[in-house]
């Protein structure tokens, strides 16, 4: 039995937040039943596919089940709120006043349902002055100070790679906000409303920075600080080959282990800096990645390849530890590997279970039958 198994999860998400929340309590073994507009969540018309869907909806809708409706209409609207009487949790993602007009905004549903933990994601959260203003993941990094901190010397910030406001500040805190409710509804008999706002919770990410600059007046620049390039013991350096090494000897061990390979050991007690920099990127520039990693081996110094999202995948320690081994399969039978998520194996969806849902797939057996009026 997982932990998650008599738990029922109604998620009107669409795109990535939502959704990927949902994921982690289904694998969790919850039953999680997707509520779509007669049309689809929008990320099942994404590129590339994989048969009738996006290879990115398949990603993230894993072992669900979908449910097609019209919540404008207010025959079907009435039988999703008979599904409300029977939930645990209900995910929404719209902008605040969406639900309200709908009629499934908290308050309407907690009068139904007293126990459910209703769950709202959003930019801004649901009250301030910008609560109902749209952005995306760059916008929330861009005005919480995070995107200033990736950029380089001349402070010009660079694009991330990663969608840290929508995984970071929105989906794993919206499911450790949603685990917390069910278990104070165990003492309360209550559920609540959980306000999860993605860009609120990207300020947490930057601890060290809002420390210094609340504890000190020493605020991070990019390019700067330890973390953000300025340190010779935290940084990116160049080889022979073209590639890149990432290096963090920062504890005094691993640095002094660090520069005895380079061959500088006389920096070892040289004060960091810009000079102790250039030193360092020279050397390092001598030699190919291969030619580094072989001489690096066997010694504590905390360096690494960059390697691609390609070589990634591939490398023999994530091969080993099996985090690509589950499958996810669409209604054809075309499979891929499941997207890898912070669920200990011990807990997680069997590995058989993850095919994703086709649109409105399980419509007629999971929602209610409309009542008849004579």
């Amino acid at each position: 039995m997982q932990p998650l198994s008599d738990i029922t999860v109604l998620d009107f998400s669409t795109l990535l937040p939502g959704p990927l929340c949902t994921l982690l309590l289904a694998e969790a073994g919850a039953r999680v039943i997707k509520i779509e507009r007669p049309d689809g969540d929008e990320m099942r018309g994404y590129v590339p596919r994989l048969g009738e869907d996006s290879v990115n909806f398949t990603l993230l809708n894993r072992g669900k089940t979908s449910v097609a409706v019209d919540l404008k209409d207010s025959d079907e609207r009435a039988r999703v709120l008979r599904l409300v009487e029977e939930a645990d949790v209900l995910v929404e993602q719209f902008r605040p006043g969406v639900m309200q007009r709908l009629g499934l905004d908290y308050d309407s549903v907690a009068r139904i349902n007293p126990r459910i933990v209703y769950c709202s994601i959003t930019g801004y959260g649901q009250t301030g002055p910008k609560a109902r203003v749209a952005a995306h993941d760059l916008n929330y990094q861009a005005e919480t100070g995070m995107l200033a901190l990736a950029g380089d010397a001349q402070g010009r910030p660079v694009v991330p790679p990663a969608l840290t406001a929508d995984i970071a500040g929105g989906a794993y805190p919206a499911m450790m906000n949603i685990l917390l409710a069910l278990r104070q509804r165990e003492h309360s008999g209550s559920g609540c409303h959980l306000d999860i706002s993605m860009a609120d919770n990207l300020f947490t990410m930057m601890y060290w920075g809002l420390g210094n600059g609340w504890g000190h007046g020493e605020w991070p620049r990019p390019a700067g600080d330890m973390v953000t390039g300025g340190s010779s013991r935290y940084q990116v350096y160049e080889t022979a080959d073209g590639r890149y090494l990432a290096a963090a000897p920062l504890e005094e061990k691993f640095w002094r282990g660090f520069v005895d390979v380079i061959g500088l050991p006389q920096l070892a007690d040289e004060p960091d800096g810009e000079a102790v920099r250039q030193q360092v990127a020279a050397a390092v520039r001598r030699r190919t990645a291969d030619q580094w990693m072989a001489a690096f081996e066997g010694r504590d110094t905390c360096v690494s390849v960059v390697a691609s999202l390609e070589e990634a995948v591939r490398d023999p320690h994530f091969q080993a530890r099996g985090i690509f081994e589950h499958e996810v399969a669409n209604r054809d039978g075309q499979a891929l590997p499941a997207l890898p998520v912070p669920i200990a194996a011990c807990l997680r969806m069997p590995a058989h279970r993850g095919r994703v849902p086709g649109l409105g797939e399980h419509t007629r057996q999971a929602l209610p039958r409309k009542e008849t009026r004579s």
